[in-house]
């Protein structure tokens, strides 16, 4: 049986946070709030806790993990060196919604990075999450907190519901701020390359490292050096079609498409910015979900996998989700998340 135990976000009780530390220590997997989404903790030396952090979520060898660690002391752990910039863009974005990715050291197992040459480590800024790592006192390997190919946590309510039984513990420390997951950029790569967008942006990036680019997606058997790369991935259970474009043909195309699946017996959740969904009354929908205003992206950041799980449900047979017109900056990032949420159902509505 997983245990649950809440905690305040801002000051949390020591003796709870001490506990979880324990179960780390000790082998167990512990869920725990961070700025971004909640992460599913192991010890992240400990092989054969590692494992179980990919038994607990159905998720493949082939997908590596994130290291957590407390601070920037701590990377001597984890990678083999750092990398100059590592210092500069530390002072600027950590703690914080950033992972880098860097050359492997000899006490990170195997198993946390797909058996690839690098690690992808980050220090969270969520005051839960930092004194776990204090008190632990080891880098933790800690995926999101959910079934893999599903929406990422972002309450403890989405943990228990994807994983209740499965893992140890869960410390409730409230709603993630951010609500997509950390920017990875890959520091062993000349140039530096953005490989997953988030809340620190290619633009933000750039005032640091000008030369960071974005990543450009290619074919190779290589061990991918990050998560959240995979085609299908943050997917709610229905299938979900994306409709990219202009807001007045992307929403006629979406409207036509709701009206004629809906008339031939079909269950279906829109996702739509707000504003939008009084245009969606009459399309014979079963449930309406509001996306968020496009001009308030972190807004529709936080909400995005609440929004995408409350679309789901078994009585939900495909859903229709209204892309971003917007690109650059956090959009990009949410652009990234819809688009794998659809694994390749993307419709481009140019007229």
């Amino acid at each position: 049986m997983t245990i649950c135990l809440t905690l305040s976000p801002v000051a949390p009780d020591a003796a709870t946070i001490a506990r979880a530390a324990t179960c780390l220590r000790d082998g167990g997997l512990v869920a725990f709030p961070t700025e971004t989404v909640y992460g599913l903790g192991a010890h992240a030396c400990d092989a054969v806790a590692v494992r179980r952090i990919f038994e607990a979520k159905g998720r493949p060898a082939s997908d590596p993990l994130i290291v957590h660690v407390a601070d920037v002391a701590q990377l001597g752990a984890v990678a083999s060196h750092c990398p100059p910039e590592v210092a500069r863009l530390a002072e600027r974005f950590w703690p914080g919604p950033l992972t880098l990715v860097l050359p492997k050291g000899p006490s990170i197992p195997d198993d946390v990075t797909a058996g690839g040459p690098t690690v992808a480590v980050r220090i969270p800024a969520h005051l839960v999450a930092q004194a776990l790592l204090r008190a632990a006192g080891v880098p933790v390997a800690a995926p999101s907190a959910n079934l893999f190919s599903r929406p990422s946590p972002t309450c403890a309510g989405h943990v228990l519901h994807d994983l209740d039984g499965r893992i140890d513990m869960v410390l409730d420390g409230g709603d993630a701020s951010v609500g997509v997951e950390s920017t990875v950029l890959d520091l062993t790569t000349t140039p530096p390359c953005v490989l997953r967008p988030g809340a620190v942006t290619l633009e933000m990036l750039r005032e640091v490292l000008p030369a960071v680019v974005p990543r450009l997606a290619t074919a190779s058997d290589a061990p991918l050096p990050s998560p959240g790369l995979l085609d299908r991935h943050y997917s709610p259970r229905a299938p979900l079609s994306l409709y990219q474009g202009l807001a007045p043909t992307r929403r006629a195309a979406m409207l036509r498409d709701a009206v004629r699946l809906s008339t031939g017996g079909m269950r279906l959740a829109i996702l739509a910015p707000a504003a939008e969904l009084a245009a969606f009354d009459a399309a014979g929908a079963t449930r309406v979900v509001p996306l968020g205003p496009e001009q308030g992206l972190a807004v529709m950041a936080a909400a995005l996998y609440a929004a995408l799980r409350a679309a789901d449900s078994p009585e939900i047979d495909a859903i229709l989700a209204a892309g971003l017109e917007e690109t650059g900056g956090l959009a990009d990032a949410i652009r990234d998340r819809l688009r794998r949420a659809a694994a390749g159902r993307v419709l481009t509505c140019d007229s």
